[in-house]
């Protein structure tokens, strides 16, 4: 078993989670599910994605919202536990791969 092959099996238990299909600049609603004492319940967090990277359990994004005139930016793993849904809530069409530029609004 050559060493790509082995991180992928053991990659695939973590990579269990339905992820919708989705690109830089597609606007997201990302359902975080958030402990308070001994409650939990799930916050949505909506705005655009700005970064998208790497594959496997390893893989993260990048969510950028605009609030009352404060730019707030959440960095998220795809597979994390506290990652309930990600939902598409509108497409975008982006021409470069990072919409950095975003945040100097």
């Amino acid at each position: 078993m050559k060493a790509r092959e082995a991180i992928q099996f053991v990659e695939k238990e973590f990579c269990t989670k339905e992820i919708p299909a989705f690109k830089v600049g597609d606007t997201l609603k990302v359902h975080i599910r958030v402990k308070e004492g001994d409650k939990t319940r799930t916050q949505i967090f909506e705005g655009i994605c700005i970064r998208r990277r790497g594959t496997g359990a390893g893989a993260s994004f990048t969510v950028l919202k605009e609030t009352h005139g404060d730019i707030v930016e959440k960095h998220f793993p795809l597979y994390s536990p506290s990652v309930e849904k990600i939902a598409v809530s509108r497409k975008g069409k982006a021409r470069r791969a990072k919409l950095y530029y975003l945040k100097a609004k």
